[in-house]
């Protein structure tokens, strides 16, 4: 996920200590942490994609890797130490449930950096690679 500022905007409340920071009302341990740790798989397209968030927002570079895509994969993650990941707003997605073999989910991701909130949009790719959901790429909007 890359970033792509837009003016500044208040920052959003922190998501409360027993929600996922992916934005859905359970914990991280019984949302995306499973997946986190391998002991589930997503089973969407925007089960990943939150999964994904929550990982760049706990800085979990070997997962992100995991789940990207083998030809598109860069060859390590690196997290900006000024900038924290806030919240995610899913907007849309088409196909990628759990009889498709491809999907995209639109979003909005809200982060801060050194005290200005910004907000990056993307349309991301995701295909099955050997039955597993995987990142494949994605367009940030301007």
């Amino acid at each position: 996920m890359s970033r792509r500022p837009t003016r500044p905007r208040p920052a959003p409340a922190p998501a409360a200590p027993d929600r996922c920071p992916c934005g859905l009302p359970a914990s991280y341990a019984d949302c995306c942490g499973r997946l986190h740790s391998g002991l589930a798989q997503a089973t969407t397209a925007e089960q990943l994609m939150r999964s994904r968030f929550s990982a760049f927002v706990v800085e979990d570079a070997a997962y992100l890797l995991r789940s990207w895509h083998p030809q598109t994969r860069p060859p390590a993650v690196d997290f900006d130490p000024r900038l924290r990941w806030q919240r995610l707003e899913i907007l849309g997605s088409t196909e990628g449930g759990p009889f498709h073999q491809e999907g995209t989910v639109e979003f909005v991701a809200r982060y801060q950096e050194q005290g200005l909130s910004g907000s990056m949009r993307e349309k991301s790719r995701f295909v099955r690679d050997q039955g597993v959901w995987v990142y494949l790429d994605g367009v940030v909007a301007d």
